[in-house]
């Protein structure tokens, strides 16, 4: 197992390495860079306007009609370290990006580590909640579906969770605002923010529940269409697991149903399902809250790579796509050790 470990950790590297050059190179494509921006905020003008007032764009950055001199642009680039090739500007990065130095953004005036862990709170109320409320939903439910496969109790179940796929999350966002964030209807909850303007002088219960009371309405618009995908797989995997030769035997020696169950078929069963929890955890602790943060207003990492990619706020980008990436791999390779954990059987340093 530590030489698997090893070898997982070794090919990180050169994965991480990928993404990185990757994403830097076809950034070095994408048009109106920061420099760009920046000067155009300082001409108080955008390129439509631009175009109507008579500017003119030379060697793809705008001057407008009074103009900024080439010393100026250069200076620009200087400070944004354009000045320096492409080559250098990928070495330095992961110079720095191994000491998790991630830079400075470019519009923020701030590191971005510290915009990270600022943003934080938000994204990892959104994920963690939205992953065990799926999970403690959709297991057990699947459960029971499997041992009532048939029932009347299994086709209503089905036909509410794909009711609830079929709707996407923005939607039932929006919905739950206009009945319950005062839109038309009651004001049961806040519109935004993941917190009261009074919470610090809240009492420590108050906290919790002014908290609770602020996340009820996005979690719902997030959980809702999580909830038939696991369901259904959980569903099909005990349901293959409960038709094998060693459950009948179990059961014609006399076991309890419970036993055979979840001390025979569970073990087994949850193999597929542990398959989902890296990519699960992953999507919902950051891009799968892009859309909810917006529309409850929550100040998330969701939002804040986005608004990078607009603004062409290349150190955040990279920055939070270094942080995603590691995750995202450690995630991976915890999921494969959680195999051995629910399955003794396999031996990672079989596989070559």
């Amino acid at each position: 197992m530590g030489a698997y470990i090893a070898k997982r950790l070794a090919l990180m590297i050169p994965t991480l390495f990928g993404i990185l050059l990757i994403s830097f190179a076809v950034i070095q494509f994408v048009p109106g860079g920061p420099v760009e921006q920046l000067m155009m905020q300082l001409q108080g003008g955008t390129q439509g306007g631009a175009a109507e007032s008579g500017g003119q764009f030379t060697g793809g950055l705008y001057r407008g009609e009074q103009g900024l001199g080439a010393e100026q642009i250069e200076q620009f680039r200087e400070f944004y370290g354009f000045d320096q090739p492409a080559w250098q500007r990928f070495a330095d990065m992961l110079g720095n990006y191994l000491t998790f130095n991630l830079g400075e953004s470019y519009f923020y005036q701030r590191s971005v580590g510290e915009l990270i862990v600022e943003k934080l709170p938000v994204s990892i109320s959104l994920g963690v909640w939205t992953f065990l409320l799926t999970y403690l939903v959709s297991i057990p439910l699947g459960v029971a579906k499997a041992v009532r496969d048939g029932s009347k109790f299994d086709s209503i179940t089905s036909t509410v969770i794909l009711v609830g796929y079929a709707i996407p999350g923005f939607v039932l966002g929006l919905v739950l605002l206009v009945l319950f964030g005062g839109g038309s209807f009651v004001q049961w909850f806040p519109l935004r923010g993941l917190t009261s303007d009074n919470f610090d002088q809240l009492s420590l219960l108050g906290k919790v529940l002014d908290y609770l009371w602020h996340l009820v309405l996005p979690i719902t618009a997030m959980v809702v269409g999580n909830f038939a995908v696991m369901t259904m797989l959980t569903k099909n995997s005990f349901l293959e697991e409960i038709r094998k030769q060693y459950v009948l035997t179990a059961r014609a020696k006399g076991l309890a149903e419970r036993t055979v169950l979840y001390r025979h078929v569970f073990r087994n069963a949850l193999i597929p399902i542990i398959t989902g929890f890296p990519a699960a955890f992953i999507g919902a602790f950051f891009t799968g809250s892009l859309l909810i943060e917006t529309i409850f207003s929550l100040d998330g990492l969701g939002l804040l790579s986005y608004n990078a990619v607009l603004q062409r706020d290349y150190p955040v980008v990279l920055g939070t796509l270094y942080v995603f990436s590691l995750i995202g791999l450690f995630g991976k390779l915890l999921s494969d050790l959680v195999y051995v954990w629910v399955d003794p059987r396999i031996h990672f340093e079989a596989v070559r």
